[in-house]
């Protein structure tokens, strides 16, 4: 905590309880008092020689060490390509089509209906009741949903697709009735709901009514894979690098042995809705800056950045089963995307950074993309 200028110690924090913290409002908390920024991507100074790590720690999980207390706003990421989605715009040439009804022809596949009508499969599929293998036959009239279709690229995201539209990610999930894992193929047409904006919208302006957030990253982050092209395979240490256009996929099941608390520390606010009625999808835990995090069970790391702002260095872990845990407000990130992580092994280091109220970690838990009360899964001592 800051208090002009004074760095306040929050040792005091580090006893265990669950407190709601109901005097802000709820969700990711309010903007710092300092802008936020990312820091130009830099090796670690050298640590002076006092800085050392305790001896209890293990040493091939012996995290960097920040000074004690010290904590600057920005975050620190290992050297990384930038998300698929930045790396690989999105072009919105979406064609638009009217309602029409199509009458099957001999040597018609669903397939060869599609490339004629200009519509998604899944979305013909769904207008007529269809089911894999989508077997049709001559003569059968088909109804073919108008609207605006995307034809997806090698390499492109769903988070690319909705900024190139300035329309909400959840929206294009819902309209396509998509499902887990949220892996687009190329040349697979997708619906973009909503009217044209008529080329009054620039691409810049369409792209900041989009406002990114983890649903996004967990539904929307993965790259559309090639008809050839397989997942890659986790990396295990943090010095291999996957570039951006490779696809991660989580574990097959959660690990045996449950969830386990990511930091030792204060609950200071609690999930769900607080007094002001916003949601906080996760937990606030209170710790002292360059707090060691730990992941709270095996998986593969889906992301790691800064990119949505209120919580600043961010990893998020998927652990199959459809679980997934998301780790905020650290100033340091140690691991990197598609890197295969072990149960309490050190992800980050904490911070307050983003728009945290105190050095603190920002904890959630999802199944699949429902938010789940952390302390419902965690052990309670």
């Amino acid at each position: 905590m800051r208090r002009a200028g004074v760095l306040v110690p929050l040792a005091t924090l580090a006893l265990t309880a669950c407190i709601p913290h109901v005097d802000r409002p709820a969700g990711y908390g309010n903007p710092p008092q300092r802008p936020y920024r990312s820091p130009p991507r830099r090796d670690d100074p050298p640590r002076p020689r006092e800085d050392t790590p305790r001896e209890n720690t293990p040493r091939d999980d012996r995290p960097p060490q920040d000074i004690p207390g010290r904590d600057t706003g920005e975050v620190t990421t290992l050297p990384a390509p930038r998300p698929a989605w930045e790396a690989r715009p999105v072009n919105a040439d979406a064609k638009t089509i009217p309602d029409a009804t199509y009458v099957v022809r001999p040597g018609d596949t669903l397939s060869r209906v599609v490339d004629r009508s200009g519509a998604s499969l899944e979305a013909i599929a769904r207008a007529n009741d269809l089911e894999s293998p989508y077997s049709i036959r001559t003569g059968q009239r088909l109804q073919i949903p108008g609207g605006r279709y995307h034809q997806v690229r090698r390499g492109e995201t769903g988070i690319a697709i909705a900024r190139a539209y300035g329309v909400e990610w959840s929206r294009i999930v819902a309209a396509n009735a998509l499902v887990e894992p949220y892996v687009l193929r190329a040349d697979q047409r997708i619906q973009i709901p909503g009217e044209p904006s008529g080329g009054t919208a620039s691409a810049s302006e369409r792209a900041r009514a989009f406002t990114l957030d983890i649903d996004d990253i967990l539904t929307g982050g993965e790259p559309a894979l090639a008809s050839n092209q397989a997942p890659a395979r986790p990396i295990a240490t943090p010095r291999r690098v996957l570039p951006s256009n490779a696809v991660v996929t989580a574990p097959a099941r959660l690990a045996s042995g449950g969830f386990l608390w990511p930091v030792d520390g204060k609950v200071v606010k609690r999930f769900g809705h607080g007094a002001s009625g916003e949601r906080n999808d996760g937990i606030k835990i209170a710790v002292p800056v360059s707090t060691p995090i730990h992941a709270a069970a095996d998986g593969v790391v889906a992301y790691v950045g800064d990119g949505i702002a209120a919580l600043g260095g961010l990893v998020i872990i998927k652990h199959g089963g459809g679980w997934t845990s998301v780790y905020g407000h650290a100033s340091k990130l140690l691991v990197q995307r598609g890197q295969s992580v072990k149960r309490g092994q050190t992800i980050a280091l904490s911070g307050d950074t983003g728009f945290a109220d105190r050095p603190e970690l920002h904890f959630e838990l999802r199944k699949g993309r429902t938010p789940v009360d952390p302390t419902s899964q965690l052990p309670r001592t």
